[in-house]
C-alpha cells in the first residue's frame, strides 16, 4: 500500500510507535490521519502537530476496550473522510505476572490486547469488503511469536492477537483484505506508563519490562524505526512487520525443536532473575 492519498486510522496514536505512526502517515501525503487514543490531550496534541505541517487530522477520544466507542470511532471517520483505507488497530498495555495476576487485570489486558481488534474488524470489515479494498494492520508483539518473561498475560493476549491476524489473513485475503501484524522487540515508548493507567501498577517481573536485557539483546529501537519499517512492510503488503528481523530467526528455533527452546528461554529467565 502506498500511503499517499489514503485515509488512515491509527489507535494508540498519542504517544509512542501510535504516534511516530501517525506523524509518518501525514509525511507521506496521507490525506487524512485519524488519531484514536484513550488520552484524548494526547490525541489532540499529535493531531496539531500535523495539522501545523500543513497535512489534515482529526483526533478522536477512544478507549478500544468499549465496542461502542470504535464504533462511534468509525463512524466519525466515515463522516469526516468517506471511507478508511488502513486502520492500525495498535493500542496495547502491559501488567507484570503470572497466572497470579487478579482477574481485573486480566480481563482489561484481553480487552485491550485482544478484544480491540476484534472490534475494529467488526467496524470496518463490511465497508472494506464491500469496496473489495482494505488494510488491517494488528500490533502485537515480538511476544506474540516467542513469549514475554515475567508477564503471562502479555505473552497469552499477544499470541491471540497475532492468531486472530493469522484466521483474518486467511478467511478474508482473497477478497480484498489485506492484513498486516506487527510484532516489534524493545523500542523506546510510555507502554508501562499508560499501562498503569488501566491496570494494577506492579512492574513486570526483572527480564519483562520493555528494554530490559530479555528485549533489548538485539537492541532498543526507537518509535520513529518502528514506524519506518512499518512504511516498508505496508508498501510490500507483508504480513509479518518485524522491526527486529531477528525474531524471524528465534521463531524458525522455537517451532524447529520447541524442548530446546524452552530449555533456553528457562536459562534465561534464570539468569535474569538471579534464580540460578
Amino acid at each position: 500500500m502506498n500511503i499517499g492519498g489514503r485515509v488512515a486510522v491509527v489507535t494508540g496514536g498519542g504517544s509512542g510507535a501510535g504516534r511516530s505512526l501517525c506523524l509518518a502517515f501525514a509525511r507521506q501525503d496521507a490525506e487524512g490521519v485519524v488519531v484514536a487514543d484513550l488520552d484524548g490531550d494526547t490525541a489532540a496534541e499529535v493531531a496539531a502537530e500535523i495539522e501545523a505541517e500543513g497535512h489534515r487530522a482529526i483526533a478522536v477520544p477512544t478507549d478500544v476496550a468499549a465496542e461502542a466507542d470504535v464504533q462511534a470511532l468509525t463512524a466519525r471517520v466515515m463522516d469526516e473522510f468517506g471511507r478508511i483505507d488502513l486502520f492500525c488497530s495498535n493500542a496495547g498495555i502491559i501488567v507484570g505476572g503470572g497466572v497470579d495476576v487478579p482477574d481485573a487485570d486480566w480481563t482489561r489486558m484481553w480487552a485491550v490486547n485482544v478484544q480491540s481488534h476484534v472490534y475494529v474488524t467488526r467496524a470496518v470489515l463490511p465497508a472494506m469488503l464491500e469496496r473489495g479494498a482494505g488494510y488491517l494492520m494488528l500490533t502485537a508483539s515480538a511476544a506474540g511469536l516467542l513469549t514475554q518473561l515475567g508477564s503471562a498475560p502479555y505473552a497469552v493476549t499477544k499470541h491471540a492477537a497475532v492468531a486472530l491476524a493469522e484466521w483474518l489473513s486467511i478467511t478474508y485475503g482473497d477478497r480484498g483484505l489485506t492484513v498486516s501484524c506487527l510484532c516489534p522487540q524493545a523500542f523506546t515508548s510510555n507502554l508501562l506508563t499508560t499501562s498503569r493507567r488501566q491496570v494494577d501498577a506492579r512492574q513486570p517481573s526483572p527480564g519483562s519490562e520493555v528494554g530490559s536485557p530479555q528485549a533489548a539483546v538485539d537492541g532498543v529501537l526507537t518509535a520513529d524505526q518502528v514506524a519506518a519499517t512499518v512504511l516498508e512492510g505496508l508498501a510490500d503488503e507483508r504480513f509479518l512487520i518485524l522491526p527486529h528481523p531477528e525474531v524471524a530467526l528465534y521463531e524458525r528455533r522455537r517451532a524447529g525443536d520447541r524442548e530446546r527452546w524452552l530449555r533456553g528461554m528457562r536459562r534465561l529467565q534464570a539468569r535474569l532473575t538471579g534464580s540460578r
